[in-house]
């Protein structure tokens, strides 16, 4: 039951919003899809939902056309508010579940219950333009899952909620996919999709740069990280080596990048030369680390490609 996306292309005027993006969420995984703001992750979102039409491609759950599953599959959560300002928050939860059918009583219980979860509790008779961005974002979250949706598409979830009301809403992620639901996110915050995704893949200016588990995408540059410290340490030591290219130069520890096939060992060696080894790590880059220099070197392509054609 997976919802695959495949050859999606759309053109607004003479803009390119998407050129041939084709990715797979597995049923039950938390996918993120990365990029930044105009990459084109919202308009994916919203052909996926039938909001928005692809000039070519098609979207699949479970191998039928997206469009033909019922309303009830899906639930989105749009990073702008999709919510009544001055309705009563538990009022409008509860008018939103019953336009997909679910019992008054039963979404009010609910509701309710997620309201107490998220600690807002007390907001349920308040109007929504009286909570903060962060409470109306977890109202906002509430009302995408209220109705039991299988599949769950949001764009940008995590803006502007500070790290208490993420942390909230990464438990609730993961409840979620505890109960089988598959999450679909679009960020740009690229340290929270690391923390939750099983799978990514990464968007610039409407072209899949790359896609796969978590772990596939991180190993993608074929190099890796070390991160060292020994006492007392300046870092001088590793500035005078060659061929090692030092990522983060902190009062901590370094992280250093290595080109494939080079041997970290060199490095632990010279570190033990210059005294006590206090930390020593092997690892691959972040999605941070990989997401500049994946969009850095497709940029770079196409500025030499523009060059060469000006010169023709």
């Amino acid at each position: 039951m997976a919802l695959v996306i495949e050859g999606l292309r759309k053109r607004f005027g003479s803009v390119q919003a998407l050129d041939g993006v084709s990715f797979a969420v597995q049923p039950g995984e938390v996918y993120g899809f990365l990029g930044a703001n105009g990459a084109g992750k919202t308009t994916t979102m919203r052909i996926v939902l039938g909001l928005m039409r692809a000039d070519e491609g098609t979207v699949t759950w479970d191998g039928r056309p997206a469009h033909d599953w019922p309303r009830k599959t899906w639930g989105y959560m749009p990073e702008e508010r999709g919510l009544y300002a001055k309705m009563p928050v538990l009022e409008q939860l509860v008018h939103f579940a019953a336009l997909y059918g679910i019992p008054r009583a039963a979404a009010s219980k609910d509701a309710t219950e997620w309201l107490e979860r998220f600690r807002i509790g007390d907001k349920a008779g308040a109007r929504l333009e009286t909570l903060s961005k962060g409470n109306q974002q977890k109202v906002q979250y509430i009302a995408t899952i209220l109705h039991g949706p299988d599949v769950l598409l949001m764009d940008e979830p995590f803006v502007g909620l500070d790290p208490v009301n993420v942390a909230m809403l990464k438990a609730a992620f993961l409840e979620m996919r505890d109960r089988g639901k598959t999450l679909v996110f679009s960020t740009h915050q690229l340290d929270q999709a690391e923390e939750l995704c099983d799978s990514v893949a990464i968007i610039d200016r409407g072209r899949l740069v790359t896609a796969g588990t978590t772990r596939e995408v991180r190993q993608s540059t074929g190099h890796q990280v070390i991160r060292v410290a020994t006492a007392g340490d300046d870092h001088a030591w590793l500035r005078a080596m060659t061929g090692v290219e030092i990522l983060r130069d902190g009062a901590d520890f370094a992280e250093v990048r290595v080109a494939a096939g080079a041997s970290p060992q060199l490095i632990l060696a010279a570190a033990m030369a210059n005294g006590p080894v206090l930390r020593f790590e092997v690892a691959d880059p972040s999605l941070e680390q990989v997401f500049v220099e994946r969009v850095g070197a497709l940029a770079d392509d196409e500025r030499t490609l523009a060059v060469a054609g000006a010169r023709a």
